[in-house]
């Protein structure tokens, strides 16, 4: 049964402290803390009440030397949060202390991080299309891969049997987890596909692509159900929220869609000031946190000839940009 959000009494609260902007946000298993992470080189953890207006406790996260490009919890564990930065390292933090528990320094300048829905593996993707997983417990890379096409986000389904990775060819690369054997390539895309979401009933997957279309797909066909159209500009980021009945999805358009994942239809706008980066709903709640470039904060020499650049490029080439 779906149940309906009263999309016309939703507020925003803005929560501040990052000094750049923020390029990713997670919210952890049990849905009270959000965290984010900035080209400041920091992370941030934020403790939410999800029906509270009080004051925001967060705590810093400091150490890497380089953007935190992408972050995740343990699916497991509400207090541990894992970090990937340009600097290559990848950290595990203990949010309750804001120590650095574990560190892996892996080749190359990562920006793509997640766990396995059981806790038990860190895949880890970098700037030059290298796949490594990691085993949580040693904190040792088990796994590496090198692609030869562009790879972009990547994802296990609910049972941790499949992996999938979109490339910048269009397609979703299916492989078998844990031999990494290819099972099957979806052609979903007519331009580079960016970013990827599962359903949390476990049911579908969601593509967004740079030719600003998101794409539904059934995973046990591999079939494409629907997509959804309001986007105009390359979709950099999409979730679905816990019922699995509404998927966001945002861009450089400035607004997130919402829309629902059974009609395709577009139910709600949240206006936005700049493109936005990262969004995530909670796995508990019917909260979204979003975060992006916010151009009323940092000067226009942060903006440089966003418009140009597609969002994986404008991820690969933050770096030259920065120093």
């Amino acid at each position: 049964m779906e149940e309906a959000i009263p999309f016309k009494n939703l507020h925003s609260r803005e929560y501040q402290g990052h000094k750049k902007k923020v390029h990713s946000v997670a919210w952890n298993c049990n849905g009270l803390k959000v965290a984010s992470g900035s080209v400041d080189q920091t992370a941030r953890v934020w403790h939410i009440e999800p029906h509270g207006h009080g004051k925001v406790k967060d705590i810093e996260l400091k150490g890497h030397t380089d953007s935190v490009d992408q972050l995740c919890w343990d699916p497991k564990h509400a207090d541990l949060l894992a970090t990937a930065s340009g600097d290559k390292t990848v950290r595990v933090w203990d949010a309750r202390s804001g120590k650095c528990s574990q560190q892996a320094e892996l080749s190359g300048e990562n920006i793509n991080i997640t766990y396995k829905p059981d806790g038990t593996h860190i895949a880890v993707g970098n700037r030059d299309d290298e796949l490594t997983i990691l085993d949580v417990r040693k904190f040792k890379a088990i796994h590496r891969r090198k692609f030869n096409y562009e790879v972009n986000e990547i994802a296990w389904n609910m049972t941790g049997e499949m992996f999938l990775a979109t490339t910048g060819n269009g397609t979703v690369e299916i492989l078998a987890y844990p031999s990494l054997l290819p099972l099957d390539t979806v052609m979903a895309h007519t331009a580079g596909c960016y970013c990827i979401a599962i359903d949390p009933m476990g049911r579908y997957f969601a593509v967004g692509s740079a030719d600003s279309l998101v794409s539904l797909w059934d995973i046990k066909e591999m079939l494409c159900v629907r997509t959804f159209t309001k986007l105009e500009w390359p979709v950099r980021t999409i979730s679905f929220n816990y019922t699995g009945d509404y998927i966001a999805s945002a861009s450089e358009d400035l607004f997130i869609d919402i829309s629902n994942v059974q009609t395709g239809r577009s139910v709600h706008q949240i206006p936005c000031r700049a493109a936005m980066n990262s969004v995530e709903w909670n796995p508990k709640f019917n909260l979204l946190a979003y975060a992006g470039d916010d151009k009323n904060k940092y000067q226009a020499d942060e903006e440089t000839d966003n418009n140009e650049q597609t969002w994986r490029k404008l991820k690969k080439n933050q770096k030259n940009r920065e120093h």
